[in-house]
């Protein structure tokens, strides 16, 4: 399923306009609990391992909005809140990247804390 998720969400994010796809990420300018219950992290962090192990492994390109929008998907099947986070940075002081990351409770699943970014927007699911 994890794998299939990825192909999905790589398909989107080439083929959908950002601003149409984003409708999908969860409720806009929102963000979940900073709170969640042991059972809840141990299915966060074992969607990380699963995600990040699959993801590198993919023949496409399974970078951090791939694995954030797979990590939201399986944990939303759960019934499992998150926030998804995406910024903005720049690479070597002049090129400026995007990145994506995922929170459940006060566990980052996938992307890191987003170190280095700006965050330029939210969405709880």
């Amino acid at each position: 399923m994890t794998f299939i998720l990825t192909a999905w969400f790589r398909f989107c994010i080439i083929i959908v306009p950002m601003q149409r796809l984003k409708e999908r990420f969860g409720i806009s300018g929102e963000e979940s609990s900073k709170e969640a219950s042991v059972q809840e992290y141990k299915i966060a962090s074992r969607v990380a391992r699963i995600v990040n192990r699959v993801a590198t492994h993919t023949p496409w390109e399974s970078k951090c909005l791939v694995r954030a929008l797979t990590a939201q998907k399986l944990l939303k099947h759960y019934h499992i809140s998150s926030t998804l986070y995406l910024g903005v940075g720049k690479e070597n002081g002049t090129k400026m990247i995007a990145h994506a990351w995922l929170r459940c409770g006060e566990y980052y699943v996938s992307g890191g804390q987003g170190e280095g970014y700006a965050q330029v927007a939210k969405f709880r699911a």
